[in-house]
């Protein structure tokens, strides 16, 4: 295996934990690159089910260093109760390291984002309230605080008097909120440097060095499509899910990338708001749901579903740079008399087709999908282990999605369980 990099090349939630998963049992190093705790990954081991959000999902093997970039956002509490969580059930986190660059989420993050939630209706972005977005925003701004301030006295000092009038002033006078103290927040962190302490990583240079020669895994949360630049912007996330924040956020520059893995589902989900134009929200759509157990590892919030989406693919392996597809949650399928499949969009206004995805998310809602129909296999895939086994119809769906896409498909998973997995 080369060092790799698996994105999302969805709307997220298309089964990147347990692609990661497999390909960590190749790798010396996973890390996390990017996004915060609203992100949810869950990975079946040993037959146990583990919902991870911050730590990278290689760390279920024992031997493997996953750290934690620079280019996510920590929510201290979050961090702790995962943390504390995977300790109970016996796993061993002496091998993950945190970025002292990280930046930390505080507790006036989580209340503006709660507040914009609450009073904003036209335009919901519908956040999961972790704070996500607040934090870059003051990432960007240069106004916020990393977790090796916490290690400095005299550095966090000096900060919290610069960033604290302007951000109360804020509190106050935008949001009606709680002002903080410096006293509050000097405590707050105090308590973060506790929780911080056991994993973060001052020599994460060296750490880098070191491993510079070894076999990489980058893991990216979120997905293409809620990538802050390349996404359906405003509905997306704040950071940059697509294969090139790998770079920024872990420290190790684009050389170090060798292959590119986007995880697509056999179809199309999505939680939140924003556009989605082939949710289904018939009959076929619940059915999708309920036979893909598509509720948010986050939140809870049932997912919207759709057919699968050519052209979202083929935008995916352009700004990602995808070197192939990781196929997830084709038996979901294995009951379907027929498949959809979109490849292109019509504008109802004029009859235009698009071939290329429009990056105006404004005039999705004059877009329909042009639907090529499949037949389905009506055939159990749990059980098949090679790609020569699977029904001719199932080879042919995964065939047209490789033709469309522009990109080969180098797995197919038929299962939440590791062995459920068909390598190509």
């Amino acid at each position: 295996m080369k060092n790799t990099v698996v994105v999302g090349a969805q709307w997220g939630d298309e089964g990147k934990a347990k692609i990661t998963d497999l390909l960590a049992q190749k790798a010396d190093m996973v890390i996390r690159y990017q996004g915060g705790c609203n992100a949810g990954h869950t990975v079946v081991y040993n037959g146990e089910t583990y919902k991870l959000h911050l730590v990278p999902s290689g760390i279920l093997y024992g031997n493997k260093i996953c750290f934690i970039g620079a280019g996510t956002v920590i929510l201290p509490e979050y961090f702790e109760q995962e943390t504390n969580e995977l300790k109970e059930r016996g796993i061993n986190l002496l091998n993950l390291k945190l970025s002292p660059l990280a930046t930390i989420t505080m507790p006036y993050h989580t209340e503006v984002d709660g507040w914009a939630e609450d009073t904003i209706k036209k335009g919901k972005i519908g956040s999961t309230r972790k704070g996500i977005g607040q934090t870059y925003t003051d990432k960007m701004a240069r106004c916020a605080l990393k977790v090796g301030d916490l290690f400095d006295e005299e550095t966090l000092s000096e900060k919290i008097d610069i960033i604290l009038p302007l951000k109360n002033k804020i509190l106050k006078e935008v949001y009606g909120l709680k002002e903080y103290s410096k006293e509050e927040i000097l405590g707050l962190c105090k308590k973060y440097k506790k929780i911080f302490e056991p994993y973060v990583c001052e020599n994460w240079q060296e750490l880098l060095y070191t491993c510079k020669n070894k076999t990489i895994l980058f893991e990216g949360a979120q997905g293409v499509m809620l990538d802050i630049d390349y996404g359906t912007y405003p509905f997306v996330t704040s950071s940059n899910p697509i294969a090139g924040g790998a770079s920024t956020g872990s420290g190790y520059g684009p050389s170090m990338i060798n292959e590119v893995v986007g995880v697509s589902k056999a179809y199309l989900t999505r939680v939140g708001e924003g556009p989605f134009i082939t949710e289904l929200s018939d009959e076929t759509g619940k059915k999708l749901r309920e036979i893909g157990h598509e509720y948010g590892t986050t939140t809870g919030r049932p997912r919207r579903c759709g057919w699968f989406d050519a052209v979202i693919t083929r935008y995916a392996a352009l700004v990602s740079g995808l070197t192939s597809i990781a196929l997830t949650k084709v038996d979901v399928f294995d009951d379907f008399d027929e498949i959809k499949i979109c490849t292109a969009y019509k504008d109802i206004r004029n009859g235009k087709i698009y071939n290329h995805y429009p990056t105006n998310v404004f005039i999705h809602k004059y877009l329909e999908p042009v639907y090529e129909t499949h037949k389905g296999w009506k055939t159990k895939l749990s059980d098949i282990r090679n790609y020569n086994d699977l029904p001719q119809s199932c080879k042919e769906y995964l065939k047209r999605i490789e033709e469309l896409a522009g990109v080969p498909i180098s797995i197919v998973s038929v299962g939440p369980d590791r062995e459920q997995t068909i390598f190509i």
